[in-house]
């Protein structure tokens, strides 16, 4: 280890004093790579902002001026689109030239279920295109600002310019970060919302078409021919009691039948099992119709919300199926418990694996039905198994129970 001492004063005295240098460094201005992109980016403002500005201006009188006519929206829904074309431009621009990352907006949502009338009108309202038909009228003045005095300082301000063009560049991201990103997470999820609203509505429509085709070609036949063999067994009650006492007993086994079948499609709306004992007396009963057997353990410490709830039997009750035709487990296992706000789900057996989104087993579709109220599917399903699928859904506390009811 080395000590470092201080100098004493004898070795000042007898150290020579370095020769005075009158002259300054030389200086040092700040034209780096950085700079100069910058000068490009306040450069390139008044072209850009000259486009931009005829754009709007043209989309908004000729739309707004043909509003009288039935071609006037439908113009201005498309100038608003061509706007958010312009905004991505810009983005990438000052991405490029000035390292500003800045998220992009949230896609149009698809309305093409509504026409092409709703497909306007959806257009009409988009923030995105507003805010930036807003940027396109700021940039002009703007950019022939920041042209006019960066010529001037490439001329007469070059020792300075470097600072000159930080302060301008400062203005252009607080444009870029104030009319062209996102406004807020709101807008975000707003979009996400009315995506996931089609799915919903996607979703119940397909289980009121399974429900229909059920009791149409299950429930409501046994009881058409249950109708037909007792008006038939009426008509032989005179001339042969015998035959038709057979006939009775055949038209007992078709309403046990029937009966069955109603109770089975009640159960796949609405178990009553989930209703009176909630999830984990539901999640058994559901287990033990499974051909594989499977051990449930749920760790929950209170019931939550009954919409939830189900949700979260129907996962697993399709995942369950799944097993039994498609996976040649021999054992598998439902686990669910609460961590803070989220519900958790985790379904695992020792099949042979290959279970993807797109395999045709229904995954896709519990997917979607998971991330219509804000949950996650995640499937871990190697080929040769074993497979885990975990599904996560926000909790959300049970409503007490109104008096009398």
């Amino acid at each position: 280890m080395t000590a470092r001492t201080s100098p004493s004063h004898d070795d000042d005295r007898l150290s020579p004093a370095p020769p005075h240098d009158d002259r300054l460094p030389p200086a040092r201005f700040a034209y780096d790579r950085r700079t100069w992109k910058e000068i490009a980016h306040l450069l390139v403002n008044l072209p850009v902002g000259i486009v931009g500005f005829v754009y709007a201006v043209f989309v908004l009188s000729v739309g707004i001026g043909l509003t009288v006519t039935v071609i006037g929206l439908p113009v201005l829904a498309v100038g608003l689109l061509g706007a958010r074309f312009l905004g991505r431009c810009e983005r990438a621009r000052a991405r490029r030239l000035l390292g500003l990352h800045v998220d992009e907006p949230s896609p149009m949502p698809d309305h093409g279920g509504q026409g092409f009338l709703g497909r306007v009108w959806w257009s009409l309202k988009d923030p995105v295109g507003w805010r930036t038909m807003l940027y396109a009228f700021v940039r002009l003045p703007w950019g022939v600002l920041s042209f006019a005095v960066t010529t001037v300082g490439l001329v007469v301000l070059w020792p300075v310019l470097p600072f000159v063009a930080r302060g301008l560049t400062h203005v252009d991201r607080a444009l870029v970060r104030g009319l062209l990103s996102p406004s807020d997470e709101l807008e975000r999820r707003i979009a996400e919302l009315e995506s996931d609203r089609g799915v919903v509505v996607d979703t119940a429509a397909a289980d009121l078409r399974r429900i229909e085709r059920d009791l149409h070609d299950g429930a409501q036949a046994r009881l058409v021919a249950l109708a037909m063999g007792l008006g038939l067994a009426k008509e032989k009650l005179l001339e042969d009691p015998d035959a038709a006492a057979e006939m009775v007993d055949e038209a007992h086994g078709e309403v046990k039948l029937a009966l069955q079948e109603l109770r089975d499609l009640a159960r796949g709306i609405h178990p009553a099992v989930l209703t009176d004992r909630g999830l984990n007396a539901a999640l058994s009963s559901v287990a033990s119709r499974c051909t594989v057997p499977v051990k449930v353990t749920a760790d929950l410490p209170a019931r939550p919300a009954a919409a939830i709830e189900g949700i979260a039997y129907f996962t697993v009750s399709e995942l369950l199926q799944n097993i039994s035709k498609h996976s040649g487990a021999r054992s598998a296992s439902v686990e669910v418990w609460r961590s803070d706000e989220r519900l958790l789900i985790q379904v695992w057996d020792d099949g042979r694996g290959g279970a993807r989104l797109d395999g045709g087993t229904g995954m896709a579709g519990l997917a979607d039905r998971l991330g219509a109220v804000d949950g996650l599917f995640v499937i871990d399903s190697p080929e040769g198994g074993p497979t885990r699928i975990t599904a996560e859904l926000p909790w959300r506390d049970r409503e007490p129970s109104r008096p009398g009811r």
